[in-house]
């Protein structure tokens, strides 16, 4: 008898036993990051913590998602939103600010009409995911995920793409927008639209409306499967996963044998 997963629900989306039972975008980004801290998670050892700029994006994504839902977050986390004073610790005026910028844009509100945080499951490239969408408005057959960042257009170095990259590619938003889409498109077989809404964390925020070149998401399919080959070896014990020695995980575990040169502070 085949076994049942569990349901999946915005109570238990993020736990472990769902990280267990679903690959996302997140994990997977965390593999290719590192596959010794990946597995520690997983086998239990260390724990996922949202850290503070984490909150600061939960925090702007509550402001669109419902009043109930902002209003919730806030008395959740109301000692690190607030000072003993009751003014906003100033990464929380910050989102204040971000979150007006958005909703004094009417196109930014039309684009991120739809129904909120919205989750689907499906299997895909032989495993099974998890997505959770900001908004998805099915009528438009487009799905929509607000992003922030610290300037639209700053640029970055990419091994993955060997080249200078926009803030889209370096964080894999690229490869988020497409396993979504994929994943929409097995539970409802259209193929729907996906549209990242994104503000910058300058003193006057910049916005934008940022939508995808097609031809983009056959790369990112193509190294999805290329990584889930390696990932599901380690995962089922039949390689052992390769240290970063970067991640928290790694440093906090790290044992000294040897020297390095010189090089190896760059190329590593």
């Amino acid at each position: 008898m085949q076994e049942t997963k569990p349901k999946l629900n915005s109570s238990n989306y993020y736990s472990l036993e769902m990280d267990r039972q679903y690959m996302s975008v997140s994990q997977l980004k965390n593999w290719n990051e590192c596959e010794a801290s990946a597995m520690a998670y997983l086998s239990g050892e260390i724990r996922k913590e949202p850290n503070a700029a984490m909150l600061v994006g939960s925090y702007t994504h509550a402001a669109f998602e419902s009043e109930q839902a902002f209003s919730d977050f806030i008395e959740e986390n109301n000692s690190v939103i607030f000072k003993k004073n009751k003014s906003k610790y100033a990464d929380y005026e910050q989102a204040d600010l971000m979150i007006e910028t958005l909703r004094n844009d009417p196109f930014a509100m039309f684009a991120m009409e739809g129904e909120k945080e919205q989750i689907y499951t499906a299997n895909a490239f032989g495993i099974d995911w998890k997505m959770k969408v900001d908004s998805i408005n099915h009528e438009r057959m487009l799905f929509t995920d607000l992003k922030t960042t610290r300037n639209l257009f700053e640029r970055s170095w990419s091994e993955k793409y060997d080249g200078w990259v926009s803030f889209v590619e370096r964080w894999d938003y690229v490869l988020q927008m497409a396993m979504y889409r994929k994943i929409i498109e097995v539970n409802t077989g259209e193929l729907y639209t996906p549209y990242i809404v994104a503000v910058s964390k300058e003193k006057i925020p910049n916005k934008a409306v940022i939508y995808f070149d097609e031809s983009r998401f056959d790369f990112e399919y193509e190294w999805v499967q290329m990584k889930l080959e390696r990932i599901n070896e380690v995962r089922s014990g039949e390689v052992g996963p390769v240290r970063c020695e970067k991640c928290d995980y790694c440093k906090s575990t790290k044992k000294l044998s040897a020297p390095i040169e010189v090089g190896e502070l760059i190329y590593v």
